[in-house]
This record gives C-alpha cells, sequence and structure tokens, in this order.
C-alpha cells in the first residue's frame, strides 16, 4: 500500500473515504478519547489499523468506502485483508490486534449509528504461538535500575526514569498505566490506585523504595506540575512519551547485554514471576496486574516451573 495512516487525521485525508465514513471516524473518536478514555498510544493504534483496512478496501474494491460499503462486507471480504496483512510479514499477534480494532470500530457502529455487519463475527482471529513471557532475573532488573540513571543528561530525567522503571518492576504496572498517572495520583501511602485496561480500577501496594524513587523525581523536575496533569514529563513539561522510556531501556539493554526481550513490559513480567517464585498466589497476582482472567496470570507457572527445570538442569548436568 502506498498511503499508510498513522492517524486519524489523515482517514479524514484519503481521496477514497465517503464523506459518512469521514463524518462516523469522527464520532467513534470521540468517543475513544471521552467516553472510553483510551491512552493516546492505544487512540493512535485504533486509527492506524481502521485506516490500513480503509485504504485495503480502497484498493481492493475499487470503490469509495461509504458506511455502505462498510455494512456490506462478506466474511471473505475480511479474511482478503487479513491475508493481504499476513503477506506484508506481519505476525499472527500483530494481524490479531488489528483485527480487533476493527472489531472495536464495527461495534461501534452497531452501537451508535445502527449499522451491523454480522460477517465480523464470523471471522477467526489469527492463532497465536503459544509463548512464556521472558521476565528478567532478579539480578538483572536491580541492574536496570542502578544503571539506568547513567543514560540520561539530566538529573531530573534520570530521577524520573528510575520512577518510571521501579513503578513496572515494583508495581507490576503497565507501561501505559504508569504514564497515564497524573499529580494528584501520587503515591503518599503504602498502596496507591491505578486505571488499568477497560477503565478497571485497582490498588495495588507500593514498596518505600518506589515511594521515595517518586519523590525523588518529583522534587528534581523543574516544571510545576498540576494536581490533574500528568505526574510524568518529557523535557518540554508534556506528558511523558512511552518511547522515551523504551529508549533508555534499550541504551541499558545493550549496556548489560541483555537479550532484545528485556524492555519496559518485560519488567512488569519479572514482577509477576518473582512474587510467585516467593510464595505469592496467583489469585493475588491476578488481581495486583489487573488481570480480568485468570488464564493470563496463570502463564506465569510456566515461567517459573520453566526456570526450575533449567537450575535442576544445571544442578545435575552430567559431565
Amino acid at each position: 500500500m502506498d498511503q499508510k495512516p498513522t492517524s486519524f487525521a489523515d482517514l479524514c485525508q484519503l481521496p477514497n473515504v465517503a464523506a459518512d465514513t469521514i463524518g462516523t471516524l469522527t464520532r467513534w473518536r470521540r468517543y475513544l478519547e471521552t467516553e472510553r478514555r483510551v491512552s493516546d498510544h492505544t487512540l493512535d493504534a485504533y486509527g492506524r489499523d481502521v485506516g490500513t483496512f480503509i485504504v485495503f478496501l480502497g484498493e481492493y474494491k475499487g470503490a469509495t468506502v461509504g458506511l455502505n460499503l462498510l455494512s456490506g462486507l462478506l466474511v471473505r471480504d475480511f479474511r482478503a485483508f487479513l491475508a493481504s496483512r499476513r503477506n506484508d510479514g506481519l505476525s499472527p499477534q500483530s494481524t490479531g490486534r488489528i483485527l480487533s480494532s476493527i472489531r472495536n470500530f464495527y461495534r461501534y457502529l452497531a452501537r451508535a449509528e445502527g449499522i451491523e455487519n454480522d460477517a465480523i463475527d464470523a471471522v477467526q482471529s489469527p492463532k497465536k504461538p503459544h509463548r512464556v513471557p521472558r521476565p528478567l532475573s532478579e539480578e538483572a532488573a536491580r541492574s536496570v535500575v542502578e544503571i539506568l540513571p547513567d543514560f540520561a543528561d539530566e538529573d531530573w530525567v534520570a530521577a524520573r526514569d528510575v520512577a518510571v522503571i521501579s513503578l513496572l518492576y515494583g508495581c507490576g504496572l503497565r507501561i501505559g498505566e504508569a504514564l497515564a498517572l497524573n499529580k494528584a495520583d501520587q503515591p503518599k501511602s503504602d498502596s496507591m490506585r491505578v486505571i488499568g485496561k477497560r477503565n478497571k480500577e485497582r490498588i495495588v501496594p507500593v514498596l518505600p523504595a518506589v515511594r521515595q524513587a517518586i519523590d525523588d523525581y518529583l522534587a528534581k523536575c523543574p516544571y510545576q506540575l498540576a494536581p490533574d496533569g500528568p505526574l510524568f514529563v518529557g523535557k518540554r513539561g508534556g506528558r511523558l512519551n512511552p518511547r522515551v522510556i523504551q529508549g533508555a531501556m534499550q541504551k541499558v539493554r545493550a549496556a548489560l547485554a541483555l537479550p532484545d526481550t528485556a524492555t519496559p513490559h518485560a519488567l512488569r513480567h519479572s514482577f509477576a514471576t518473582h512474587l510467585l517464585s516467593r510464595g505469592g498466589d496467583l489469585r493475588t497476582i491476578q488481581e495486583l496486574l489487573g488481570h480480568s482472567d485468570l488464564k493470563a496470570t496463570q502463564v506465569y507457572t510456566e515461567v517459573d516451573s520453566a526456570r526450575l527445570k533449567d537450575v535442576y538442569d544445571q544442578a545435575f548436568k552430567r559431565g
């Protein structure tokens, strides 16, 4: 595809999108922002995914993509789109995420616009390969926190990055949850309120070291942070972009010779795995992570079993 929309604004500029579709996309975005209160990252992903789908339809159907076309699509049309994504080299996981975005759009069409299409419900998501999370060892996780400040060019930036990483590893937050925190959410006791996926609220314990890291960052931050403004800010004072933390983690990964799987999200995996290895029960870990389904938490038992097997193999390795 020559045209690759990267946002909702790009969709409105495409020549093969009808006015009624543009209006619906605008209302969907407003719904996601105001009612669903999705993160900027999720909003961008929805825009890209549905935009890619609409661009494909314009080329595949050779027609302007209006609401009539969207409502009349058949199962084979959706499958043709998914096949094109696979041919472009996308993984089953990425293809499944795009399909999830399209489903979200069609749910909005049915609920808010009265436009239904049963075909989308008959399309099966690509099967994802079973993957066990790859956490860092306790030693590696500590090393990440210790070496992280070495790659910041200002003291307050170093303190900020340590505070964010401490929330991921010390509290099991997703990076999006940590960066969505406002100043008023700053933990002042041994627990804090977190808003996770689907606006689900949970209370997580906060270790003194994590609280101290946040306090240290706030003491050094050069900006006056409003209670209803972001807790973590970038160098220009706006809400911190996750790519900044991902970039910092990439530098640390190279310095410590860690595998590519050592990402900010791996620190959340580490939080869960290390809790489990120290006797934490699955139900408690499920609540701390904000998983709606226990199955999502049970994968960490596989991680712990695999770790024990490695230890056993090393201990009883035959010469």
